[in-house]
């Protein structure tokens, strides 16, 4: 995957921005919004060592923060160059603690020190694209999928401008979202990029019991009265002119 990078300088500024505000659960009576962390990982060596690393030492530092993971591959079996992480914080402002915290976490910082020193000289990954994302007012919240899901639906919505990127929020907002609940594309989170390689854009992960039932709630998706209705009303056109989409599969740690 060519153009992947870290997330560095824009995130330091985001949080330096944030950091010595004081966040509560609520604000004026309005629920906060969680923080989505993305991480996807281009494999270089052996996936199950890197797999370790995540199961055994780094998602369990995050858990004693209180941020849950998510940990995904690729679908297809053809597909094996990729892991993907997610992280969930309550906030931003979590966000920036818990990323010290875990820095200087001594547990995790043992327990990690033999990764990092056989990797840096034989790298089990190339490096990693970055997304920090703020949860959608629809759904400031996670929802927890069926522990009987087998496939994820990653999608990425990029916008031609930034005031299209908030028309296509507004949209699943106010309409998507409600008619991905009524043919069955089940919701886990949406996010509006704040920073990341792919700008403006948003992204959002969905799961199904299996790819049939997958295929006939998009069936229905298209062919769905409303639909029909809200991708022809002027203030939702020309908001997205890119769409990637990654079917991706829970792997046996992941916590969604």
């Amino acid at each position: 995957m060519k153009g992947i990078t870290r997330l560095s300088g824009v995130l330091l500024a985001v949080s330096i921005i944030f950091n010595g505000c004081t966040f509560s659960g609520k604000s004026n009576g309005v629920q906060e919004k969680e923080i989505y962390e993305w991480r996807i990982y281009t494999l270089a060596g052996e996936a199950a060592k890197l797999d370790d690393f995540f199961k055994e030492t780094l998602i369990p530092a995050y858990n004693r923060q209180g941020v849950s993971a998510g940990a995904f591959a690729s679908y297809r079996e053809e597909e094996v160059t990729l892991r993907y992480l997610l992280l969930v914080y309550p906030d931003l402002a979590a966000y920036h603690r818990v990323k010290k915290a875990v820095r200087e976490d001594g547990i995790f910082g043992k327990a990690a020190q033999p990764f990092y020193d056989s990797t840096a000289v034989r790298p089990l990954y190339i490096d990693f694209e970055g997304f920090l994302c703020e949860a959608f007012d629809k759904i400031p919240r996670m929802r927890q999928p069926d522990r009987d899901r087998t496939l994820f639906e990653w999608r990425l919505y990029h916008s031609p401008n930034e005031e299209a990127n908030q028309r296509k929020i507004k949209m699943f907002n106010a309409d998507e979202i409600d008619l991905f609940d009524k043919v069955g594309i089940n919701s886990v989170c949406y996010g509006e990029i704040l920073a990341g390689p792919d700008m403006p854009a948003l992204i959002y992960l969905t799961w199904y019991k299996d790819e049939p039932t997958r295929n006939e709630a998009w069936k229905q998706f298209v062919g769905h009265a409303d639909w029909q209705r809200m991708k022809n009303l002027p203030e939702y056109a020309h908001t997205a002119t890119r769409n990637t989409s990654r079917l991706l599969k829970p792997l046996p740690y992941s916590q969604f």
